[in-house]
């Protein structure tokens, strides 16, 4: 059998090949180097590719995460800075109410009161319906109307409408909320104590008034419905508490001798009276059920400060009325405090995410480089390895390609 020859052709075109891709392999190295990258393409290193396009996934969701805790900051700062103005405003009409309950103030003295109040009273229906940079109510909740608080019938009216949407958007390890509950902040403010509200008689004559009230025995509280009617008998001024509910007098609460200043205290409720009721007076119990709010609140004290003062009765229920809307006024200022803590715990939340996606962002920055990236001293190394080895082999090439047999004869 012959052996193999091989051609001075094919000897030359696998050294061609050779060459060419010794060639081609400094270029993707310079390109490697050009680049920074130790995968350029998908075919330099597959699972090295796979692996850094997930981590690329993840940065880019840290970047949104990123973000969005910056919208919420930004709207948690308007937030609580409009709760800070809004706690101002409440303070400023309760020293308008407690000017108010002076006895040597007329009736023109508390109308410049009253006109007070009402222009604070639209400031914090301004601050209740504030936007945030983006145009987003503040306190509009889970969304709906970009204006969530509404006056029904015009100014004055004292009857406000929440068409928000009620609820909270919950906290997350990334994302906060960006709106408050404004129904929660401004609108659920409990009536009276709390527990049940104290009204007197719209025909009182006579100076019969008493505090807010209090619960003595929660477990003999009924929720019913009363009434105290006060009447003279045999010149001495008595009172007797019926239940309505029931339709029956209160057991040891009928025919009792009136004193100024006693305390009363029957089914669960203790109060005091005051003043020196006329026969005829009456003071009615009622269970606080339902919420008041803020703006009804002011606007009650705004129509007690412009009750005119025709009798003793007037003064009494005026009184009365604005001792009632203190109370509420500072329950639902208690609530505004609570909103603005909110916030502010939200802010300091913020930014212990945003360091954290911070991290996560340094974490996978690294995992990437890791992945893809060229060590510059190893590249450029082999970049000069493979320059080199490219430089000799198109030397020997270019001496082999001058052999011929026809040199050595002669």
């Amino acid at each position: 059998m012959n052996p193999m020859r091989v051609t001075t052709a094919h000897s030359y075109d696998t050294t061609i090949a050779q060459l060419t891709k010794r060639q081609a392999d400094l270029v993707d190295q310079q390109e490697r180097i050009s680049s920074g990258k130790r995968v350029v393409r998908a075919s330099d290193d597959p699972v090295a590719a796979a692996l850094a396009e997930s981590v690329q996934t993840r940065l880019s969701r840290i970047t949104s995460d990123q973000r969005a805790i910056d919208a919420s900051r930004t709207s948690m700062q308007q937030a609580e800075g409009a709760l800070g103005e809004a706690g101002d405003l409440i303070q400023r009409v309760r020293d308008l109410m407690v000017s108010g309950g002076n006895a040597a103030y007329g009736d023109t003295q508390r109308e410049a009161l009253a006109k007070q109040m009402e222009g604070l009273r639209e400031q914090l229906f301004s601050v209740a319906n504030r936007q945030d940079s983006a145009g987003r109510s503040l306190f509009g909740g889970l969304g709906g109307s970009s204006t969530p608080f509404v006056q029904e019938f015009g100014s004055g009216s004292g009857q406000v409408r929440f068409d928000g949407q009620r609820g909270q958007q919950a906290a997350t390890d990334v994302r906060l909320p960006q709106s408050m509950d404004g129904n929660t902040v401004f609108m659920r403010v409990p009536q009276g104590n709390g527990t049940f509200v104290l009204d007197q008689g719209a025909a009182n004559t006579g100076s019969l008034r008493s505090d807010i009230g209090k619960v003595s025995d929660l477990s003999a509280l009924t929720g019913h419905d009363y009434r105290i009617d006060f009447a003279d008998v045999a010149g001495v001024m008595q009172y007797s508490v019926t239940d309505l509910t029931t339709a029956t007098p209160v057991a040891g609460q009928t025919g009792v001798n009136y004193t100024a200043g006693m305390q009363v205290e029957f089914d669960g409720m203790s109060f005091q009276f005051n003043g020196a009721p006329k026969a005829g007076d009456t003071l009615g119990i009622t269970p606080a059920d339902t919420p008041t709010d803020l703006f009804k609140v002011m606007q009650d004290a705004i129509d007690a400060l412009r009750t005119p003062t025709n009798d003793t009765g007037d003064n009494a229920r005026r009184t009365q009325d604005l001792g009632r809307s203190l109370t509420e006024l500072d329950a639902g200022h208690d609530r505004v405090l609570l909103a603005r803590a909110q916030a502010g715990e939200w802010l300091n939340r913020a930014d212990t995410i945003t360091d954290l996606l911070g991290n996560r962002e340094v974490d996978h920055t690294a995992e990437k480089s890791s992945l893809e990236d060229l060590d510059m001293v190893k590249g450029i190394s082999e970049f000069q390895s493979q320059q080199v080895g490219l430089e000799a082999a198109m030397k020997s090439y270019a001496s082999i390609q001058k052999l011929s047999l026809f040199q050595y004869v002669s």
